[in-house]
């Protein structure tokens, strides 16, 4: 017991965490956010979709605000290959956070596949906020697990539950996913551009969601961050312009 409170203190003294932290705070976003699975098992089911197919989108798709995406569109009366559509491309961004995520764990090529799966924006926030590699892996690791057993078994509970519900619509619970999700990400907008791309989105979706059909205003709001980067370029093209001028 000596041997690893000393092992432990050394790792804190090297910049790391204690492993038990590590896997207390994985074990907190994991428990917090696999809850809300049941607000989607709800919502998927109150759509129209069967228990299975809502079991079979937690089990493979397994990123929860695609998912929340890809429900409310069909249950709003939206085309199913743009709720699709919308619904994917909400899911890009996993495909990104995997470029850094496969540089932080240099995972053995075998479980990569596998470890794909898991890449998703809470595991994301958990590995990066280790400062070591052995911290990443295991926060990573737990936080996936817990993430993607309590998730699909709080999906079917929901999808079980959903007609002794009634009315999932009076419930509120679609709006659970989308709360969770922005939770999560509010505290990463740490630059001026990342808030400015967040807002813009926020705005683009909700202004647009009475004037196209379901789905599409999901896609509308991906023009945020090229639209943002655009005119911080032209801004800055434009200082650097201004400096030349008086320079000469």
């Amino acid at each position: 017991m000596a041997e690893q409170t000393a092992l432990a203190d050394m790792r804190a003294d090297d910049g790391g965490k204690p492993d038990a932290a590590v896997v207390r705070d994985a074990l907190g976003v994991g428990v917090a956010v696999g809850l809300s699975g049941f607000a989607f098992g709800v919502t998927s089911a109150g759509s129209g979709l069967t228990v299975w197919q809502t079991c079979a989108l937690s089990l493979l798709v397994f990123t929860g605000a695609s998912q929340f995406a890809l429900v409310g569109a069909l249950a709003a009366g939206g085309n199913p290959f743009t709720a699709a559509a919308g619904a994917f491309f909400l899911g890009v961004r996993n495909a990104f956070y995997g470029l850094r995520l496969s540089q932080l764990l240099a995972l053995p090529r075998a479980v990569r596949p596998l470890a794909a799966q898991w890449v998703i924006d809470e595991t994301t926030a958990v590995t990066l906020a280790q400062p070591t590699r052995r911290g990443a892996r295991i926060g990573f690791t737990v936080t996936g697990v817990t993430l993607y057993v309590l998730w699909n078994l709080t999906t079917l509970l929901g999808a079980l539950g959903a007609k002794a519900l009634g009315d999932t619509d009076a419930w509120g619970l679609d709006a659970a996913g989308p709360a969770v999700f922005l939770a999560l990400l509010a505290p990463m907008l740490k630059t001026a551009t990342e808030r400015a791309v967040a807002a813009l989105a926020i705005l683009l979706g909700l202004g647009l969601l009475p004037v196209l059909p379901a789905g599409v205003p999901v896609l509308a709001a991906a023009l945020a961050a090229p639209a943002v980067l655009y005119l911080r370029g032209r801004r800055g093209s434009g200082a650097r312009d201004d400096v030349r001028e008086g320079d000469r």
